[in-house]
C-alpha cells in the first residue's frame, strides 16, 4: 500500500488495514491515498475490513500543515476525508474499527463511519470534535456523520461545544459500540469481523443502504456544499 497504510487480508477473509506514520496518524494526501487503496484491495477480494491505527493513536484528523493553507489543497484535503467516511459507510462488505487511541476531528468522524466501533477501556484515550476549540466552523458534512450516530445531547456536546469524550463515555455517547482492555483490542475487532463475515454479504451489502440512504445522501449534499461555500471563502 504505503509506508503510511499497510493491508493484510488473512485466509478467513478479513482485511486489516493498519494506519502508522509513527507519529499522530494525521490524515495526509498520502495517507487517504492509501486508505483507498487498501479498501479497493479488500473490497476486490470480498473481505471484511478492519481499520485499526498505531498503539495509542487511532488518527489526529486532518495533516493540519495542508489544511491550514487553504486554496485547492486543502479543499482537497477536506473532500477526500468525507468521501472515505462516505465510502466506509456505504462499503459492500462489513467494516470493524478498532479504535487504538486517540480518535480527534477527522480522526473521530471516520470512526463514525464503521460497522462496529471498538475502544479502550481504561486506557485514557480521547475522541473529539474539536473544530470549534480551534476556531473553525463544523463543516456540513461532519455533522451529518455525527447525527448519525451520536445522540441528541452527545450530538450538541461533541459538536456544538467540542466536548472530549473517553472511551467509556464514548460508548454511551455513540462514538463507539463497546471497549475493552486493551490487549484484547485487535482480538476483539478480528472476532467482530469475523462474526460480520459470517453474515450473508448480500443481505448486509443490501441492508446497510437501505438503511443509511437518507444520511448517504444528505453526507453527499454536504460534501458539495462545504465545496462550494470553501470555495467562495477562499475566492477558488
Amino acid at each position: 500500500m504505503s509506508d503510511l497504510v499497510s493491508l493484510r487480508i488473512d485466509d478467513n477473509g478479513v482485511a486489516t488495514i493498519t494506519l502508522d506514520d509513527g507519529k499522530a496518524n494525521a490524515l495526509s494526501p498520502a495517507m487517504l491515498g492509501g486508505i483507498q487503496a487498501a479498501l479497493d484491495g479488500a473490497e476486490k477480494a470480498g473481505a471484511t475490513v478492519l481499520l485499526a491505527g498505531r498503539s495509542g493513536r487511532f488518527s489526529g484528523g486532518f495533516d493540519l500543515s495542508v489544511l491550514s493553507g487553504g486554496g485547492l489543497a486543502s479543499l482537497d484535503l477536506l473532500r477526500s476525508g468525507f468521501e472515505l467516511a462516505h465510502r466506509l459507510l456505504s462499503f459492500p462488505t462489513g467494516v470493524v474499527v478498532a479504535c487504538t487511541g486517540h480518535a480527534i476531528a477527522m480522526g473521530a468522524f471516520l470512526v463514525c463511519a464503521g460497522d462496529h466501533r471498538i475502544g479502550i477501556q481504561g486506557g485514557g484515550h480521547r475522541i473529539c470534535a474539536n473544530e470549534v476549540a480551534l476556531g473553525m466552523t463544523m463543516p456540513h458534512a461532519a455533522i451529518e456523520i455525527c447525527k448519525l450516530r451520536l445522540t441528541p445531547s452527545a450530538l450538541q456536546q461533541a459538536v456544538v461545544l467540542a466536548a472530549p469524550y473517553d472511551h467509556e463515555r464514548a460508548v454511551a455517547a455513540g462514538f463507539l459500540d463497546e471497549v475493552v482492555p486493551g490487549d484484547q483490542l485487535l482480538p476483539a475487532a478480528h472476532a467482530a469481523a469475523l462474526r460480520i463475515k459470517g453474515l450473508s454479504p448480500t443481505a448486509l451489502s443490501a441492508t446497510k443502504l437501505r438503511l443509511r440512504d437518507a444520511a448517504l445522501a444528505a453526507l453527499s449534499a454536504a460534501i458539495e456544499r462545504d465545496n462550494r461555500e470553501l470555495r467562495h471563502t477562499f475566492g477558488v
